[in-house]
């Protein structure tokens, strides 16, 4: 597997024409992850809720407003993360996922630095995402990046909240 050095942050579908799947089987995998974590494992694509589906099915449509960040090593996606549109000088992060064989390379980090840019390039102020309680892992990244827990926007319980100045 290829080290960071080797990744390639990208917009999709702009500049990762080659990649024309990346963002669905990446986003599958996210998905498919997430039911099973709260313990409504399904078997495939086809059972997930349809807001989720959709997002496989046609990301370029489901995220035609946002951008896609894709980590391509070589002309293969290992990770992947959206940043909605701004409103009200905030955007959100959400989606972030690196494929289990690139994990511990720096990669997430990577793509949530590089969607912090995109944010401060668009003027915004603030950037917001949730994320499962139980991702830990996820969490501490978010907090070694400033990432600080606020008060919840989300009505799943099981969300925690968070936000940093950009």
């Amino acid at each position: 597997m290829a080290d960071r050095r080797e990744v390639a942050i990208v917009r999709w579908p702009d500049q990762a024409p080659s990649a024309q799947d990346g963002p669905a089987e990446l986003l599958a995998a996210y998905h498919l992850q997430t039911q099973a974590e709260k313990g409504e494992a399904v078997a495939d694509v086809s059972g997930l809720p349809d807001r989720y589906r959709a997002e496989i099915v046609d990301p370029r449509a489901v995220f035609v407003n946002d951008v896609v960040l894709l980590a391509l090593s070589g002309d293969t996606a290992v990770g992947c993360l959206v940043v909605t549109t701004p409103v009200a000088g905030k955007c959100e992060v959400k989606r972030l996922w690196t494929t289990p064989a690139s994990r511990g390379r720096g990669i997430a980090s990577l793509l949530v630095r590089t969607a912090l840019a995109h944010a401060a390039e668009s003027g915004v102020s603030t950037v917001v995402l949730s994320v499962w309680k139980w991702r830990a892992g996820a969490i501490a990244l978010y907090e070694r990046l400033g990432f600080a827990v606020t008060e919840s926007w989300d009505e799943r319980d099981q969300s925690v909240c968070m936000q940093r100045a950009v």
